[in-house]
């Protein structure tokens, strides 16, 4: 009994010696790749996951070449570095004016939570867009009442 138990935890400290190694590695493609360059264009360290998965699906659907599109997005920012995204944009705008529309669809996408171009586009986010975190301890939604009705009437 107490070699299988010796034996269980030598399995299990092995793998947890692995998983922070395989975390670490950049994904290749799809979502993982999304999420990564995501990451370095907004300066976050984590999104929504189920939030994530409606904008990557929507910006997919919007454009057949966006897993590419990522790709060499990544690949650019590793060489060039630099952030802010209006830096990324601007350098991008010079050379590889694709991957600066690219960046405009991404921070669009996070921030305003729409995707795509009039008349086609798509709200996959309202509430849950980026744009109201700087101010989401003071102010509520647009559209969202957080107290009693007529509550906006009363004096503070």
């Amino acid at each position: 009994m107490t070699s299988f138990a010796m034996r269980r935890g030598i399995m299990a400290g092995a793998c947890a010696l692995l998983v922070p190694a395989r975390a670490q590695e950049p994904p290749a493609s799809g979502i993982g790749a999304f999420l990564a360059v995501s990451m370095k264009l907004t300066g976050r360290t984590h999104f929504d996951p189920l939030l994530a998965e409606r904008v990557h699906a929507a910006l997919v659907r919007h454009d057949a070449d966006f897993a590419a599109k990522i790709a060499a997005l990544d690949k650019w920012i590793a060489t060039h570095g630099g952030t802010p995204t209006d830096i990324i944009t601007a350098a991008l705008e010079a050379t590889r004016p694709e991957l600066a529309k690219t960046v405009g669809s991404v921070m669009r996408a996070w921030y305003l939570g729409v995707v795509g171009e009039p008349p086609h586009v798509e709200v996959v986010a309202y509430e849950r867009a980026l744009m109201f975190d700087p101010v989401g301890d003071m102010l509520t939604v647009p559209s969202y009442c957080r107290g009693e009705p007529a509550d906006w009437a009363k004096k503070p």
